[in-house]
């Protein structure tokens, strides 16, 4: 059996690691690694995820080898950090890559300013934070005299924004940890997750020779877990006189609606604009999604292309602004008050086609086909396509299970926080694919809630805190006394 610190003990090593993490923590910040293509080093080697989130994870890797910990890599699609010995590996898993930095931002949002006890910046707690707070909480049981039973592994994904590719190659070089948690989430603890459905809405366009109102342009949003806070049309083929109508039908919407809507000239053609507000995908009902602003006022028009008309009267008619996936007719509720909810991130226009881009969490209980099954009938009607992205299973392990368990009585042990339950997530994190594991914190229970926002930052003080709960967690897990049920 592993000796355990006391209270004041781990407490103490908690305070001595603080400036040490804060300066890691900041320096991650200061990179912006938002998914880019693919680039090659000078000797040849390949960054898969681009330039930015290499430069991230090179930093973790050499911040776990000055710690102590040794260091695998899976050809720079994701690795780990580890330490201890025994047979069993207790995983730690995060994120280094994050979401795009769009919207309005009172600050730069990769500067890691700290002001006011917070730390400003895009992925201060999603996830590079967080991730942080666990290395770090591992380095302060080891100062404080924890002999780990079990190997601590923490795992640095690279791609969880975007289509976890990383993750599936990582998974083929390594095994998975025998149990563990991932600190990309909520506190006091997430104990299921919805399943996550990504797929896209197409429409094909044929060519039409008539004159009158053509689209030429449409674009919005920044990622499909994002409600977009941004969206932009242009149109063509009418005259200075047409022009200056729309543009008036444009300033009677917006004030009839209240809606962020704007229309100008741009040489021979028509811009329009839209403005919403971001927020996570999981989420929408917190955003306001500019896509559709821009298709409701569109959708006003008589476009040349019968193909743009119908795909406009589908949106309109069917999606719309309900963020409960209502208007397609699959709207359910949830056991758990996990309601599904239906976001569409992206819209994308070519000479060929139109695709709208949508992200759906659905309830624990609930199949993939039933929810794809209520939306066809509403699709053939417009003649819309429905292109199958990614289907994420939902997760559910009952709240009073080993793991469960433990990471609740380090959560209350640490704060005295006694009411708090776990939740339900809609967002789905890198604690779904694996056995015996599950989401815990680092976003605490009445906080705001920035991240995948402008103006994400992190309360120190919450750092801090968040390291000592992980410490906690961790000592309880990686001794032997310890054991996950078979």
């Amino acid at each position: 059996m592993a000796r355990k610190p006391s209270r004041e003990e781990l407490k103490k090593a908690v305070d001595r690691v603080i400036p040490e993490a804060e300066a890691v923590l900041q320096k991650l910040v200061r990179i912006n690694s938002e998914q880019k293509p693919p680039v090659t080093a000078e000797d040849g080697t390949v960054y898969p995820f681009g330039q930015g989130v290499e430069d991230a994870y090179q930093v973790f890797l050499e911040t776990a080898r000055s710690l102590g910990f040794t260091t695998e890599d899976a050809d720079h699609y994701g690795g780990h950090a580890e330490i201890g010995s025994g047979r069993e590996v207790l995983g730690i898993i995060g994120h280094l890559d994050v979401v795009p930095a769009s919207g309005k931002w009172d600050f730069d949002p990769f500067s890691g300013e700290i002001k006011d006890g917070f730390m400003l910046g895009r992925g201060t707690t999603d996830d590079k934070g967080p991730l942080v707070a666990a290395l770090y909480a591992v380095k302060a049981l080891l100062d404080a005299g924890f002999v780990p039973d079990r190997k601590i592994r923490v795992i640095a994904g690279l791609d969880e924004e975007t289509d976890w590719a990383g993750l599936d190659y990582y998974r083929k070089k390594f095994r998975d940890p025998d149990f563990g948690f991932s600190p990309d989430s909520d506190f006091p603890l997430v104990n299921g997750e919805m399943g996550i459905l990504n797929f896209d809405f197409a429409r094909k366009l044929h060519k039409t020779i008539s004159d009158g109102l053509r689209l030429t342009r449409l674009e919005g949003g920044a990622a499909r877990n994002i409600v977009p806070d941004h969206a932009r049309a242009l149109l063509s083929g009418l005259n200075t006189g047409e022009w200056d109508e729309i543009r008036e039908q444009a300033e009677a919407f917006a004030e009839e609606t209240h809606l962020q809507l704007h229309a100008k000239k741009t040489g021979k053609s028509l811009e329009v604009t839209a403005e919403g507000k971001a927020a996570h995908g999981s989420e929408p009902s917190k955003g306001l999604n500019a896509i559709s602003v821009l298709l409701k006022f569109l959708g006003t028009l008589d476009f040349v292309s019968d193909d743009i008309n119908a795909l406009l009267a589908f949106y309109n008619e069917h999606i719309g602004f309900a963020t409960d996936g209502s208007g397609l007719g699959c709207a359910r509720a949830g056991k758990y008050g996990d309601d599904l909810t239906f976001n569409i991130g992206l819209i994308k226009f070519d000479k060929e086609a139109v695709s709208v881009l949508a992200d759906i969490r659905y309830p624990i209980g609930t199949e993939a086909d039933d929810v794809y099954a209520q939306m066809t009938e509403h699709l053939d009607e417009y003649g819309i396509g429905l292109v199958k992205r990614s289907d994420e299973k939902p997760m559910f392990e009952p709240e009073d299970g080993p793991l469960a368990s433990a990471m609740m009585d380090a959560y209350r042990e640490c704060t005295g926080d006694m009411k708090a339950r776990p939740k339900i997530l809609g967002g789905g994190t890198y604690a779904k694919p694996f056995a015996n594991m599950l989401a815990f914190g680092a976003l605490f229970p009445g906080d705001q809630d920035l991240m995948h926002q402008p103006n994400e930052e992190l309360s120190l003080e919450r750092f801090r805190q968040s390291i000592e709960i992980y410490a906690q967690a961790i000592m309880t897990m990686a001794d032997a006394e310890f054991q996950i049920e078979a």
